[in-house]
């Protein structure tokens, strides 16, 4: 089978980006997130990239789901933010910085708001338990070791947030859709790619276009503003993380919260109980267990969601969509590795032990037909 060399034509940010080869006379179809390409080219074999417009997250079949997500997806349509690896966007919009080439913020307002929210609510966790519930204690053991336990989760819990936030969550180079670039993927027949409008990059499997980031996302899990970036490929550890260690302060709190209630019932309430008034003692406690209950139903969901999808070889959008996988799932065990980056250590609930993500990872943006 003969074959000239390829060639490459660009036509657009919505046109086909097609390399040829003649001589091939066959045709392929391949459907890829809701998307079918046919490497078809003025009756050659082709190599193709094709625009790629992609839907919404669904959930046929669930009117309840698929209002809520239709809700969420509407609504993130509609916020201003722009991603960019560095300065501003092209639309002068907000954008996102790299600082030191390092560091990776999404400047967006409502995220900000939700990441700062989340470090008050664990402050005011944190004056409530050591200031009213610990330090009046009678038991100096007691308190000792529940400060210590308290503070180490709650620190882990602010580190994970740090990270999960500040951590590329697997961003495509934006604009690679370029004849310079497709010419260096060195395509073979059989092969397809897939072009982002919305973003001009060459879009790699399972990845999905965030509105919010505006930026195409590896295995997007969803975008997040309480840790005010995309849950991804890059990051997903530290969410999960991130979860779990918020409730388990949480959980922590809510015990040590009702030893305190039961315990000043008991007691002399100005010698045992609290050095501030009772009401403002009773009211601060209110107050930390709304929030205790609250955070610890929501995260332990969360975080058991996220490890039922890692499990399962899927993130939170193609759950919803609700499509035969194209891609060949992998174990149970070898898809935590693939999250947590390496064998079982202690280094997996470490929030400052980056995962290695690429080890073993597929070619990427190639689809085979």
């Amino acid at each position: 089978m003969n074959a000239v060399a390829p060639a490459v034509s660009l036509e657009g940010d919505d046109q086909e980006v097609t390399t040829a080869t003649t001589r091939l006379t066959s045709s392929h179809q391949h459907a890829a997130n809701g998307h079918t390409a046919v490497n078809v080219a003025n009756g050659h074999s082709a190599i193709t990239v094709v625009s790629d417009d992609e839907q919404s997250p669904s959930s046929e079949g669930n009117p309840v789901a698929n209002a809520l997500t239709n809700a969420y997806c509407d609504s993130v349509e509609k916020l201003p933010q722009v991603i960019e690896v560095s300065g501003r966007s092209r639309d002068g919009g907000p954008g996102s910085v790299m600082l030191g080439g390092k560091v990776w913020f999404v400047k967006d307002g409502c995220g900000v708001t939700c990441a700062v929210f989340t470090y008050l609510l664990v402050l005011y966790a944190e004056f409530v338990v050591m200031g009213v519930i610990l330090f009046p204690s009678n038991s100096l053991v007691y308190s000792i070791i529940n400060a210590v336990i308290f503070n180490f989760f709650a620190f882990l819990a602010v580190a994970s947030h740090v990270k999960a936030m500040l951590t590329d969550p697997g961003a495509v180079p934006k604009g690679n859709a370029t004849k310079e670039y497709i010419e260096g993927l060195g395509l073979k027949p059989g092969q397809v790619v897939y072009k982002c409008s919305k973003c001009s990059s060459i879009k790699p499997e399972r990845a999905h276009h965030c509105s919010v980031c505006r930026r195409c996302i590896r295995k997007m899990d969803h975008h997040c503003p309480w840790v005010n970036n995309c849950v991804g490929e890059g990051n997903q550890k530290f969410f999960v993380l991130f979860t779990m260690y918020i409730a388990i302060i949480s959980l922590h709190a809510l015990i040590m919260a009702g030893i305190k209630f039961f315990g000043c019932m008991d007691s002399q309430w100005e010698a045992e109980c609290s050095r501030f008034s009772p009401p403002a003692t009773i009211i601060m406690m209110i107050f930390l267990v709304f929030e205790g209950l609250l955070f610890a139903i929501f995260t332990a969901v969360m975080c058991g969601t996220q490890l039922h999808g890692i499990c399962n070889d899927e993130t939170g959008i193609e759950q919803l969509k609700k499509e035969s996988p194209s891609w060949e799932k992998k174990g149970k065990w070898m898809s935590i590795k693939a999250v947590f980056g390496h064998d079982f250590s202690l280094a997996w609930f470490s929030p400052f032990n980056q995962p290695d993500i690429n080890s073993g990872k597929s070619p990427p943006y190639l689809y085979h037909v």
